[in-house]
């Protein structure tokens, strides 16, 4: 005890150490240099003026305005000419330039984008104030403000790609540099949505929702589209929702905490006019050819995906106030094919039957279905197409509200609700495949966020930003409900969560081999776990000069409670289908205690980064980040 309390003390003065020079170091710099840039989940607005001659155009007033919403900002070029309107909501603007003895300028249809800064150049003509000259903002081919890399899907191309399953982890694999994991592509069982990025693990990437912590603190995946059972997504982010979708590689020391990508997603806004959409997509087995495994005559099996919603987005009070909701449903009723050895009332016979009382109680249950296939006594050849039904119903609903108390202080608030029921079979993971033994997995994802921006001058801004994430899975026995004492079987176990039939195992039967389907569902369940993450981070820009300089701090505490009961319903081998009828098992194992486990882990970071404009085609970016 000794010992580890002098280890704690000492690494505790070691942090302490290292934060006193990382704060005194970021201090220096900020006095000997300055300025401030924010990219965040918003952007920026930033360029030069001039005259025809190029000399440039100081104390000029740049006025930016969100054509939808209304909202303004204004700042001022500094002597060298240049200027930048930071920390920009995602949407369209336009900007009117003006100064005394030159015609007013407004560049018009300019988009901003997610973590990006837009460039506009501008060059004035003498003239008076009132003499006004309008353009059309174009798009520069390179950028020569920033060196992140990665790309940004607007909320049109979300809503016209098409995405399998309105899954947005499907458009994350199409960029420069990043791979799907063969399974999550195909949705094949046993994915888990990974993507690399530039040889980066797949769980070493980032994902933010309206700048703040979207990540499952247990797996470091998507808390929203994080799969559930047969590689399926457990919950989903209503596309509807969606305004842009940046996908950042080579990004700034502001975002760290991983080393692969930045997935930053924005979701919609409210303007000052209604909008709003109903739809639905379905897919059925009426459009489908027929499953290999499912062939005729038996019944072609059904495939039911209903996915439905409607969103609507206004005014509380225009250029205010604005909201924006939308809800996204989900249905889907599968029948899963497969071809299995179950054994017949025939030989159940012709080997006398059930002896064993326990035994005669599970078979009261009709755990292997009727052979639909004919096959002579004792032939290991499958003799049962299974159809095995499978369940997905999701619900998921978002609601945002934006207020503006003034030009200079601006509010917005975000809550996802999402949950959902799967049912599946699990037989490439050691479960079964035969009706009745589907891994059920209940899931619900909340997450939460409040952003305050404050514009304390045209050269300084404050945003003080809040998140709560909080994913909630579980995996039960769809048998769950069938308690075993009831027939005289005590797997050792009282607790309802482990209810349900043990997995049972023929093997090596003298006449069948290990060709018998087993019973009971997959082993490794019941498990489940809750993660909970808070996010608490303050972020400062300042414009001084050539510079534009950011530094901040981020707080993060990750609770995970869980639980793991794999094999706590046990496990029965029998040699022989006649041992089975007799109750001989020649083995088995059954697992017991408290598996209930809760930790938590407390994460620091701040950083300090500067964008330099060296000259109007250079840019210096350079920063350092401390994440303990």
């Amino acid at each position: 005890m000794q010992m580890q309390k002098l280890d704690f003390l000492w690494t505790n003065r070691v942090l302490i150490s290292f934060l006193t020079k990382c704060t005194f170091l970021i201090l220096l710099m900020f006095f000997l240099a300055p300025n401030l840039y924010a990219q965040s989940f918003r952007g920026s607005i930033l360029g030069k003026v001039t005259d025809k001659e190029g000399a440039v155009i100081s104390d000029a007033k740049i006025t930016a305005k969100n054509v939808d919403t209304g909202l303004k900002r204004t700042v001022e070029t500094d002597r060298s000419g240049e200027y930048i309107v930071s920390e920009l909501p995602v949407g369209n603007y336009e900007i009117t330039i003006e100064r005394d003895g030159f015609q007013t300028a407004t560049v018009q249809n300019l988009r901003v984008e997610v973590s990006s800064d837009r460039e506009v150049n501008v060059i004035l003509e003498t003239g008076k104030v009132e003499q006004a000259v309008v353009v059309e903002g174009a798009i520069p081919l390179v950028s020569t403000t920033s060196n992140q890399l990665g790309q940004v899907f607007d909320k049109r191309q979300v809503g016209i790609l098409p995405i399998n399953g309105r899954d947005f982890t499907k458009l994350l694999v199409i960029n420069t540099g990043a791979t799907g994991e063969p399974s999550s592509v195909s949705d094949s069982p046993g994915s888990f949505g990974l993507f690399s990025v530039n040889g980066n693990r797949g769980r070493a990437n980032n994902y933010l929702l309206d700048g703040t912590d979207m990540n499952d603190g247990y797996r470091n995946l998507p808390a929203i589209n994080e799969p559930g059972v047969f590689g399926t997504p457990g919950t989903i982010l209503p596309l509807e929702a969606v305004e842009e979708l940046g996908l950042i590689l080579n990004f700034p020391p502001e975002y760290g905490r991983n080393s692969g990508a930045i997935v930053n997603i924005v979701t919609k806004s409210g303007t000052n006019e209604f909008h709003g959409s109903a739809f639905e997509f379905f897919r059925n087995d009426k459009l489908d050819a027929r499953n290999f495994f499912n062939a005729k005559p038996n019944p072609k099996t059904a495939f039911r995906n209903n996915q439905f919603g409607f969103s609507l987005g206004g005014p509380i009070i225009k250029n205010r106030t604005f909201f924006f909701s939308n809800y996204e449903g989900q249905r889907e009723r599968v029948v899963l094919n497969s071809l299995v050895r179950v054994p017949t009332a025939a030989e159940f016979a012709a080997l006398g039957g059930p002896t064993n009382p326990i035994i005669a109680g599970i078979l009261a249950r009709n755990p292997w279905p009727t052979p639909n296939i004919s096959v002579p006594l004792f032939d290991p050849t499958p003799n049962l197409s299974a159809s095995t039904p499978a369940i997905n119903d999701i619900d998921t609903a978002t609601i945002k509200i934006d207020h503006q108390f003034s030009q200079a202080d601006q509010l917005t608030g975000r809550y996802y609700f999402g949950q959902s029921f799967q049912s599946f079979p699990l037989a490439l993971l050691g479960g079964n495949i035969l009706p009745g033994f589907n891994t059920d997995s209940p899931t619900r994802v909340q997450i939460g966020s409040i952003s305050y921006l404050k514009v304390i001058s045209p050269t300084k801004v404050n945003e003080l930003r809040f998140g709560y994430n909080r994913f909630k899975q579980n995996f039960f026995a769809q048998d769950g409900d069938f308690n075993p004492n009831s027939i005289g079987l005590n797997t050792g176990v009282n607790n309802p969560r482990q209810f349900g039939l043990p997995f049972i195992a023929i093997q090596n039967d003298p006449l069948l081999g290990s060709s018998i389907a087993s019973l009971g569902a997959n082993s490794s369940i019941p498990r489940g776990r809750i993660a909970t993450n808070l996010q608490l981070l303050d972020n400062f820009s300042l414009k001084l000069q050539k510079h534009e300089f950011k530094f901040g701090y981020e707080y993060r505490r990750t609770f995970v409670n869980g639980f793991f009961d794999a094999g706590y319903r046990g496990r029965l081998n029998f040699a022989s289908l006649a041992d089975f009828l007799a109750g001989r098992p020649s083995g088995g194992r059954s697992a017991m205690g408290d598996s209930q486990r809760g930790t938590f882990q407390n994460s620091h970071s701040a950083f300090f980064q500067d964008s330099y404009r060296v000259r109007p085609t250079v840019t210096l970016n350079y920063g350092v980040r401390y994440d303990y």
